[in-house]
């Protein structure tokens, strides 16, 4: 099976910076594509950025883009997302998710546990 785990999510204020990361273990390989989403209250999971078929970095909006950077370290199977400057509105449980590498599609098949960042002013 596919282990991912979520660490260096905590508390930020405006303006700051904080570094999320994903370590997977387990049956990974070169065939394997990983991404973040995120839940904040009252709101359901969205996705937030992730790692296409193609291995190609892709993000929810423009405006993530501007602040959010992913990222990934082959050698040590991990994923990271920088977020620079956050807002408020970007409180949530941020998941880490794998899937098989597919053409065209992706289906999110692992999840971790997820790791709380809160924004405050």
């Amino acid at each position: 099976q596919v282990q991912l785990v979520e660490s260096g999510g905590g508390l930020v204020q405006t303006g700051g910076s904080l570094r999320l990361s994903c370590a997977a273990s387990g049956r990974t390989s070169t065939n394997f594509v990983m991404g973040w989403f995120r839940r904040a209250p009252g709101k359901a999971r969205e996705f937030v950025a992730g790692f296409t078929w193609d291995d190609t970095a892709t993000y929810a909006s423009e405006a993530l883009k501007g602040r959010f950077t992913i990222s990934e370290d082959n050698a040590k199977n991990t994923m990271y997302l920088q977020m620079n400057s956050p807002k408020p509105e970007d409180t949530a449980v941020y998941c880490c998710a794998g899937a098989e590498k597919v053409a065209g599609a992706t289906t999110w098949r692992y999840w971790g546990r997820g790791a709380q960042v809160s924004v405050c002013s």
